[in-house]
């Protein structure tokens, strides 16, 4: 049993961290072994977000009050959460990914951007392209006019040239 303190600060901990994402995940977690769970930690580290096993009344209490408290109404069974602060959507392809070769983890809900998903919202949002996808969209899409304009200014004085190397090469420019 863990201690009284032990449990506020649990508790305080789990509150902090629900007041400062707006992107969190439910997972069940049910007959994974400890090696799959091991792989699911380091997966979800790499997409940048941070996992956690907790009770479910526990997340409850601490969500209390917050914009992801409808989240954790109707939360049963073992529970788990992973949640960011960066790129929400680079952490629900992670975890979609790593779903479709464990069949032990499942989905049960999640919040983006401070509301409640369901399970299709999420895999809908795992594919969907990455931030910086995006923005190299839309660099491209930003830059490709001012490119083009400066291949036609460029394409003057490079015809120009042309054609005064040409006359110099048959001596059309005889005074």
């Amino acid at each position: 049993m863990k201690k009284r303190s032990d449990k506020e600060k649990d508790l305080a901990f789990l509150r902090s961290e629900f007041e400062n994402v707006n992107n969190i995940f439910l997972a069940g977690f049910a007959k994974m072994t400890v090696s799959q769970d091991y792989q699911l930690r380091k997966t979800v580290k790499e997409a940048g977000g941070e996992y956690k096993v907790v009770k479910n009344n526990l997340a409850q209490i601490a969500a209390e009050g917050l914009s992801s408290a409808p989240l954790f109404d109707k939360v049963a069974g073992m529970t788990s959460i992973a949640y960011t602060k960066g790129d929400v959507v680079a952490l629900a392809k992670a975890l979609s990914t790593y779903a479709k070769t464990t069949p032990a983890f499942v989905f049960k809900a999640g919040l983006v951007e401070g509301r409640v998903v369901d399970v299709k919202s999420i895999g809908e949002l795992a594919t969907m392209p990455s931030k910086e996808e995006i923005y190299a969209k839309l660099l491209y899409v930003i830059q490709a006019p001012a490119q083009q304009l400066v291949t036609v200014m460029n394409a003057v004085g490079r015809d120009l040239a042309v054609v005064v190397d040409q006359g110099v090469k048959e001596n059309k420019f005889q005074g």
